[in-house]
């Protein structure tokens, strides 16, 4: 492969805008409220606030085809996020709507079955009680080298589809966005009666809060070849020091192949050697992988906190601002549970 040829292959992704995003210029206080970020918690949480009758208005340095989470690998499941009970509650409000969603195929959400499994001794994640008929996997129902795992039906998500069904349900409901730097909350909220900080990453430089901290995923996409369900290595992540994911997830079309978990890290561009290592790892699960081609890499950076920021609080000029960022790995997981607690904290403050 030539130079010119890996830097083709292996630049920045380049997708269409999801159809239904509105590109305007609005001055703050022509809405109710200012959300900031368009990814899926900054859209999940827009479209919450727009149903719920209030004016809002998203602005985003990036368009959400161009947000960490385009890059998602978005198979329902808490990685990387804090366990306890209000994520076990986002996390089964948010499956609840993903089922409903997944009725329809325009959605980009369908609920498919496939097997975590690991290659040693593995018990059940504290989350296991959230999802209907989950079971231990039998004889024959493990790859080879794996010792233990559970088969399962959980909410996976096409992104780049699930952002555009967003992005038109939030113009449904009357929503704008707008492409625009955001320097400060303060410079947010000027003019405007409210604001909702679904800055993702950006919350660390933007708030700022130190605690969000990225890990960087890639991911590699390939045609499918015939693959039905997802697998994910749940020992991977669990080697102290690791940065190496396994996962594969199939779509109609395609299969998001991953990934890596680089702690720390702020690089963008996709690395060629680290795709290659995705793949081999992929196809010693599933050879059928092994010579599927290869036509997009995805990178993005989870905004790991130690504990989800999901509060409403009062700036010093008096303006409200509801704080929805800090989910790692788990922002599919909890966009509905979460979008649904700050719509109800902001729409009683500003009643």
């Amino acid at each position: 492969m030539s130079a010119a040829q890996r830097r083709m292959r292996f630049g920045r992704q380049s997708l269409r805008r999801p159809r239904g995003v509105t590109v305007v210029n609005v001055a703050s206080d022509e809405c109710d409220v200012l959300v900031i970020g368009a990814g899926v918690s900054g859209l999940t949480t827009a479209v919450c606030l727009a149903e719920a009758g209030l004016r809002a208005v998203i602005r985003a340095e990036q368009p959400p085809e161009r947000t960490t989470s385009v890059a998602a690998g978005a198979l329902w499941s808490p990685h990387l996020v804090e366990q306890g009970y209000r994520v076990q509650v986002w996390g089964r409000q948010t499956f609840a709507e993903f089922e409903r969603l997944a009725e329809d195929a325009a959605t980009g959400v369908r609920m498919a079955s496939g097997v975590q499994a690991a290659k040693i001794t593995a018990e059940l994640p504290d989350w296991a009680g959230s999802v209907p008929g989950l079971r231990a996997c039998r004889g024959g129902e493990l790859p080879a080298d794996y010792l233990a795992g559970w088969r399962l039906t959980v909410p996976l998500v096409e992104m780049p589809v699930y952002l555009g069904y967003l992005a038109r349900r939030f113009a449904t409901a009357g929503g704008k966005v707008e492409l625009a730097g955001v320097g400060s909350l303060a410079e947010a909220a000027a003019g405007a009666r409210a604001v909702a900080n679904c800055a993702g990453i950006g919350a660390r430089h933007l708030v700022p809060d130190p605690l969000v901290t990225p890990v960087r995923g890639q991911a590699v996409i390939v045609r499918n070849p015939g693959i039905t369900e997802f697998f994910v290595d749940i020992g991977e992540d669990t080697r102290e020091g690791s940065s190496d994911l396994l996962y594969f997830f199939p779509h109609p079309a395609i299969v998001v192949l991953g990934g890596t978990q680089e702690h720390g890290s702020w690089e963008l561009s996709p690395d060629p050697h680290t795709a290659q290592r995705i793949v081999d790892r992929c196809a010693a699960v599933a050879p059928r992988l092994r010579n599927a081609e290869v036509i997009a890499h995805r990178v993005g950076l989870r905004p790991v906190r130690p504990r989800i920021r999901l509060e409403a609080e009062r700036l010093p000029s008096g303006t409200l601002v509801g704080h929805n960022y800090g989910h790692g790995g788990a922002g599919i997981t909890m966009s509905w549970g979460c979008a649904r607690d700050l719509t109800r904290m902001m729409a009683n403050e500003l009643s």
